[in-house]
């Protein structure tokens, strides 16, 4: 994963050499980007009411191979009652800027768990911030994050890919809510003896339906807030996850430096 931080002695010099690269395929074979950063509703108030009900809808509804229905059945009293306790706090999460906590106080906490030697750290990009040239497309499960390819260079998922340590980390590309769900229960089941946790790109509207069902599996992890041109109706969203996003969400500034430091942090235990 890491291919192009493993040729440098140290993160700083790996992470100049990636911007200095990037900053000059701008200039000479430039993707698109957002001229300037939209201001939405991260949810139409329309869409908030009753939000939680139609998250636990749609779940129901898009669950093609009954895969969480057989999952909360599996233990019925015991994700019946951690779901209900989620249900009765106000937000499913605890919130600082773009970044929202789950089952976590703060971002320190999050940062005793990356320092477990017995953690696993999922890391989920949203589909929906993937360049529009993007080599592996847009709405798939892939990313080649080519260090020889253009696009790549300029990608901020390539440049995390590039920067994740080599073990004990699971990058993910996400195109639906079932999918990243079912990645985290699968993993779950898969290490009983480690702990896993997540870090995920999603609109805020999508942080807000499904942290329930995080908090239900007691998955502790971080939600990263995408802004841009956002799903923040229920229309939109259905269609996003369907592979319709005419539009390109991203990772404000502040943001992806956060997100690298927490990168770097893993990487440096």
């Amino acid at each position: 994963m890491g291919e192009h931080w493993e040729k440098y002695d140290n993160w700083d010099a790996a992470e100049n050499a990636w911007d200095q690269r990037a900053h000059r395929l701008q200039k000479t074979q430039p993707i698109k980007q957002l001229v300037s950063i939209p201001e939405l509703p991260a949810i139409r108030p329309k869409t908030k009411k009753n939000l939680r009900w139609k998250a636990l809808n749609y779940l129901a509804k898009y669950d093609e191979e009954k895969f969480f229905i057989r999952y909360f059945f599996s233990n019925p009293l015991k994700h019946g009652y951690n779901l209900l306790r989620s249900y009765l706090t106000p937000l499913p999460f605890k919130r600082d800027k773009d970044f929202f906590f789950y089952g976590l106080k703060d971002e320190d906490e999050f940062k005793t768990i990356l320092a477990k030697p017995d953690s696993l750290l999922i890391i989920g990009f949203s589909y929906c911030h993937k360049p529009f040239e993007c080599p592996s497309k847009r709405f798939t499960q892939d990313c080649i994050h080519d260090l020889n390819n253009p696009v790549c260079g300029q990608c901020f998922i390539g440049k995390c890919v590039h920067s994740l340590p080599a073990k004990r980390v699971l990058p993910v590309f996400i195109t639906t809510v079932h999918q990243i769900g079912e990645v985290i229960v699968r993993q779950v089941q898969k290490y009983p003896k480690l702990e896993v946790t997540f870090l995920i790109t999603a609109c805020e509207m999508t942080l807000q339906m499904f942290g329930d069902w995080g908090n239900m599996m007691r998955v502790r992890g971080v939600g990263i807030r995408l802004g841009g041109q956002i799903c923040n109706t229920m229309k939109a969203f259905v269609a996003s996850e369907h592979g319709v996003k005419p539009g390109m969400a991203v990772v404000l500034d502040e943001t992806k430096k956060r997100v690298l430091d927490l990168i770097r942090f893993r990487r440096e235990q």
